[in-house]
């Protein structure tokens, strides 16, 4: 049983969800899938799961390369549908209802979700940069996101265009400033591979 109760392990667990994880038609059942071990055990640490993870195909692929947890809890279904959440949400996820001091932890799961935190060559000054995206198929989303963290943190950011997605950028001071807002301790839950490269910013 999930008790629902914002802190910051549940607001990571709510990025985790909004980012990988998947509601069920059913009305019932929560689904968080990776190909990162260490993701899922975040998700199940998030909720204080009890539920064993398993493993799953995607797509095509015949190969169970996911790591897979699921658990029912119509309690907590009809608590993410409160807070904006839903069922096929890819291209529908619009702004969610997350507490403003918990906004960090949440948006620490969603990068670690669908985000990237690493560096890249300047095309023009050919110089390491450093940058902090995040992916999402919802354009709306992103806005939502730009515009809550800008409301946090005096930095813009920018929205682009990919080929199966939309990203949402963050490059050089603003990119440093937006990391150390989400890992501003470090007993917290996060992935650790992302961590480790935001410290040698």
């Amino acid at each position: 049983m999930v008790k629902i109760i914002w802190n910051r392990d549940f607001a990571y667990g709510i990025g985790l969800i909004a980012t990988d994880g998947c509601l069920s038609s059913d009305g019932r059942h929560i689904e968080f899938s990776s190909k990162d071990l260490e993701s899922v055990n975040n998700f199940k640490k998030s909720f204080k799961l009890k539920n064993r993870i398993g493993r799953k195909t995607r797509g095509t692929l015949p190969d169970k390369l996911y790591h897979r947890i699921q658990f029912g809890n119509v309690k907590f279904y009809k608590f993410l549908l409160t807070i904006g959440l839903s069922p096929r949400k890819s291209h529908t996820l619009k702004g969610l209802r997350v507490p403003k001091h918990f906004f960090a932890d949440f948006l620490r799961g969603v990068i670690d979700g669908d985000g990237s935190i690493g560096y890249f060559m300047h095309p023009e000054s050919k110089k390491k940069q450093f940058r902090v995206r995040i992916a999402s198929a919802s354009i709306d989303f992103l806005k939502w996101l730009k515009n809550k963290i800008n409301k946090l943190l005096p930095i813009k950011g920018s929205i682009k265009l990919k080929t199966r997605a939309y990203e949402l950028c963050y490059y050089k001071n603003d990119s440093k400033k937006l990391v150390n807002f989400i890992y501003y301790d470090t007993d917290i839950v996060y992935l650790k591979r992302k961590y480790k490269i935001a410290e040698t910013m």
